[in-house]
């Protein structure tokens, strides 16, 4: 489905109604995604009770339907969560996006409103009185924290250091912050400058936008798509100027690299940089870095391999660039231990913590190098989480009042198993698991890179009692 295609004017509500029939012709997430989601149990109880009551399920449950969908990636069919997108987008169009959700989800603007008195307006949010005033307007759930925004953000602090500019004559590498660690949690974006530091690389700050996440799960598709194509400009020219591109924001990096390219390669524009004949739709093998590819004839699936889908108005070849070109920050630092060039002198950490692999995260496919470069820490022991666990925070989902319970109820396995662990620390890469955390478990909640940085940042000569790990 084009949305720029007007010859498309499929409702919302029969897009949302051929996803229900589609899984229940399926059945497979009926047991599969019990536990992990919110949206097939939904879908499957509405399914049987039409069945049963011989009553059709009503637009209005359609409508609340696709609100339960928070992107996570967990199904095994990515056409579905397209579609709900699709839907939802086609939702907002018709109804407009509320002031609220608009707030929430721009997480720059709302950085920069708070920046200028920072230390008032998280004074403020600590009076019960206001907070709950501010929890109520914005329809934030009465027993959330509020962000708290820090006094700089990590974009003033790079400023001032002077990594907006790039340094000829280094290997430079182009960090993709977002908003997360740019506005709410600094400390990761600096602890991941550090560590690239430590490891001989000058790090540059590109001009950039929110990576259009939040949008995109929130419907709101113009916003989504103007925050994308400013992206693919200012990241491409970075790269063409020579830098390596990382992200150290597990849910950015599944955007640009698995959302944004997904059917780019069905394109004209890809068929023709691959040399396809006539007859021919060259499709891309999986691990092959597009160099081998499985040959489809043209005339057959013309009509249904096509770049149709959310994104297909972008530049497809911008797309895929930028979708290859894009690193996890984790997976960049195991490829510069892979070539023998990652600093391993680290001081000595004597804890135990676990390691949680997001969602967005697992879904990207490059394995898990966060508990492997951490486990080369002296005395560290890590403990992975294993399992198809999701947080249930959804980006920002997690806040709103009619979303907060149901959050905690997908998370609360995950919680159970790291309350049975009792360990010192919690490690992951997801800033929004970050806050359902804290939000849920006494804790403390770090990014690899913050644990990578503190054992950079002490050295010591004399010979460390690993016996003391508690």
């Amino acid at each position: 489905m084009n949305p720029h295609d007007s010859r498309d004017i499929t409702p919302p509500q029969d897009i949302i109604r051929s996803v229900v029939e589609l899984c229940a012709g399926c059945d497979t997430c009926r047991t599969l995604m019990d536990q992990d989601c919110l949206f097939f149990p939904e879908l499957y109880r509405l399914w049987d009770l039409e069945k049963e009551s011989g009553i059709t399920i009503t637009e209005a449950e359609l409508r609340s339907l696709v609100e339960l969908c928070t992107l996570c990636s967990l199904c095994p069919c990515p056409k579905i969560p397209a579609d709900l997108m699709e839907a939802k987008s086609r939702y907002i169009d018709k109804e407009g996006l509320p002031l609220t959700t608009r707030l929430l989800t721009n997480v720059p603007r709302l950085a920069r409103l708070c920046g200028i008195f920072p230390k008032l307006v998280n004074s403020l949010q600590s009076n019960k009185a206001v907070s709950s005033l501010i929890k109520k307007v914005t329809h934030v759930h009465a027993e959330r924290q509020l962000l708290m925004f820090p006094e700089q953000s990590f974009f003033q602090w790079a400023e001032q250091k002077g990594l907006t500019n790039r340094m000829e004559g280094s290997r430079n590498v182009a960090y993709f912050v977002g908003c997360t660690a740019g506005y709410i949690f600094p400390q990761v974006g600096r602890a991941t400058v550090e560590v690239l530091e430590h490891n001989g690389l000058t790090v540059q700050i590109p001009p950039q936008h929110c990576c259009g996440m939040p949008h995109l799960v929130e419907g709101d598709r113009t916003t989504a798509l103007q925050r994308v194509q400013s992206n693919m400009e200012n990241l491409l020219a970075s790269v063409q100027a020579g830098n390596d591109l990382f992200c150290s924001c597990p849910s950015c990096g599944y955007f640009m690299k698995i959302l944004l390219r997904e059917r780019a390669c069905y394109s004209e524009a890809y068929q023709k940089s691959v040399n396809a004949g006539e007859d021919e739709i060259k499709i891309p093998k999986p691990g092959w870095g597009g160099t081998k590819h499985r040959v489809l004839k043209k005339s057959m699936y013309k009509d249904i391999l096509k770049d149709d889908g959310y994104f297909s108005s972008l530049d497809p070849m911008g797309r895929i660039g930028l979708a290859e070109q894009l690193s996890d920050a984790g997976e960049y630092l195991a490829r510069l231990h892979t070539e023998g060039s990652f600093n391993t002198n680290f001081t000595a950490i004597p804890e135990r913590m676990v390691y949680f692999a997001p969602c967005h995260q697992r879904e990207q496919k490059i394995g898990s190098p966060y508990p492997e470069l951490l486990s080369l820490i002296p005395c560290i022991t890590i403990e992975r989480l294993g399992g198809m666990y999701c947080c249930g925070m959804g980006g920002n989902l997690g806040f709103k009042a009619d979303f907060h319970d149901k959050s905690l109820e997908v998370g609360s396995p995950l919680m159970e198993k790291i309350r049975e662990l009792a360990p010192q620390a919690i490690i992951t890469d997801c800033m929004s698991c970050r806050l359902q955390f804290n939000h849920a478990l006494p804790y403390p909640v770090f990014h690899p890179m913050e644990i990578l940085a503190r054992a950079y940042q002490f050295r010591i000569t004399s010979p460390v009692n690993c016996s003391l790990k508690t």
